[in-house]
């Protein structure tokens, strides 16, 4: 890399709008589509459900708390990279940029172009035609790898986000805003159906619950509405291109989680004021299923155009945040050096985009949305614990570190954030293994990287 293209730097041009549209457009994806069923299987009972709701909106607000403080503090590309860093060493550090860009990212990348192409296949059925199996155990559970013409969709997506991406982050940012105006509004639409518009099911004798509560059952669930919640702390990584980032990283990160939590809770009401437990449990598109009973075709028709705005809008967020960390990490030694290039137009990690994006769009080829919806829950969660924790490590280690911003309940709310993340991951180590397994074996896989990139640093 060349000195003068070092000396090129991102520039702040994502305002306030922009930064919250990043949270709200990313966390509202796929999952409020596509997890109730498997919540409703694991849980049994639509008190349960709601309780799970719950207990994932107020932990993801209390990493929200917490991560304000560090971002406020530490307004830099890369977001927990940064604050891995500052609290534990550069290998947490890289720890944290080797799983996104591996596993964690771009692993939400994939499942989120895969969940689009299942709701266009609505309209287009031979999109989930199988055109090729090769005999391979890299598909589903270990199962022979099979080709769809939907991947092939999703792929050219993730590709064509990326491209839009590179020209600056600007126009990234708009794009962000103006989806996520759009997919917010056609939820409300949604909403509004099934509070005040379509007829409540029929009240009938209780049948037998679909599960019995358990603790596991509980997590799993959790583990499902996580999926859901998951992209609140993507804003952080865009940190270096946000103006007044002491005030508008916080707003963004507070005020857009408490903005999803109220969307799922009403969206969740609208589903089983019109829909059965039961039915909800077999429904693959719940808000499609519900829209139908009220406005049959063409409303469940409309739900599937609302889906496919809301995860392009999620995909685009994801594009844009989640290739800061990569670039961030390069800038310091710690990854390819390529990676670290900032294109002098466009003033955007063109490279590191590039990388994130083909990455993705390999990992869409190996399957099913619930293997990788696992694999990128538990590997995030054992960082974003770190993360929580950062918040205390840093007050006694930077006692002197400026924060326009203190966390809300310290020390009390990110101790719970960091207990709540480890009980998550024991119970998914015990109930996915094979899914965990994978995301710790992808971590450690660059530890031999890590120890290679330090010795060229220190030369």
């Amino acid at each position: 890399m060349s000195t003068a293209s070092s000396r090129i730097e991102l520039r702040r041009d994502l305002g306030t709008w922009p930064a919250m549209s990043i949270v709200i457009g990313t966390v509202i994806g796929s999952g409020i589509f596509l997890v109730p069923k498997t919540m409703i299987q694991r849980v049994g009972s639509v008190e349960w459900l709601f309780a799970v709701w719950v207990v994932g909106g107020l932990l993801s607000l209390a990493g929200a708390l917490s991560y304000a403080e560090l971002a406020a503090a530490m307004p830099e590309a890369g977001g927990e990279y940064v604050f891995l860093r500052e609290a534990y060493g550069p290998l947490w550090g890289f720890i944290y940029s080797w799983t996104q860009t591996w596993v964690a990212k771009s692993g939400s990348i994939a499942t989120l172009a895969t969940a689009f192409f299942v709701y266009l296949s609505n309209f287009f059925a031979p999109l989930d035609t199988v055109f090729y199996t090769l005999p391979l155990p890299l598909g589903p559970h270990g199962g022979p790898l099979e080709l769809r013409w939907g991947q092939i969709c999703a792929i050219v997506l993730i590709a064509s986000l990326g491209w839009l991406n590179y020209f600056g982050v600007k126009l990234g940012g708009n794009v962000q805003v103006t989806v996520t105006a759009i997919k917010v509004a056609l939820i409300a639409v949604v909403i509004v159906a099934g509070l005040c518009l379509g007829q409540p099911h029929a009240s009938a004798p209780a049948p037998a619950p679909l599960a019995s509560p358990t603790f596991a059952g509980f997590i799993a669930a959790l583990v499902a509405a996580l999926w859901a919640y998951d992209g609140w702390n993507n804003v952080s990584m865009v940190s270096s291109e946000i103006r007044q980032p002491r005030k508008n990283l916080p707003l963004a990160l507070i005020g857009g989680t408490l903005a999803v939590i109220a969307i799922y809770l009403l969206a969740n009401a609208a589903y089983f004021r019109i829909m059965t437990p039961q039915e909800v449990a077999g429904a693959d598109r719940v808000a499609a299923d519900m829209m139908r009973k009220i406005w049959h075709a063409p409303g469940a028709n409309a739900v599937s155009i609302a889906a496919m705005i809301s995860i392009f809008a999620a995909l685009n967020g994801s594009i844009l945040t989640g290739s800061r960390v990569p670039y961030a990490a390069a800038r310091e030694g710690y990854f390819f050096r390529a990676v670290a290039r900032v294109d002098p137009k466009h003033r955007t990690p063109g490279v590191s985009i590039a990388v994130l994006s083909a990455w993705a769009s390999l990992l869409v080829l190996t399957g099913k949305y619930d293997d990788l919806f696992n694999l990128v829950i538990f590997a995030s969660w054992i960082l974003y614990g770190m993360t929580a924790a950062a918040v205390i490590v840093l007050r006694v280690k930077r006692p002197d570190l400026e924060r326009p911003y203190r966390t809300l309940g310290y020390p009390l709310v990110p101790a719970l954030f960091v207990a709540a993340a480890f009980i998550l991951l024991l119970s998914t180590a015990i109930d996915r293994p094979r899914e965990s397994l994978m995301g710790i074996g992808l971590i450690l896989l660059g530890l031999p990287f890590y120890f290679y990139w330090r010795k060229q640093h220190k030369k």
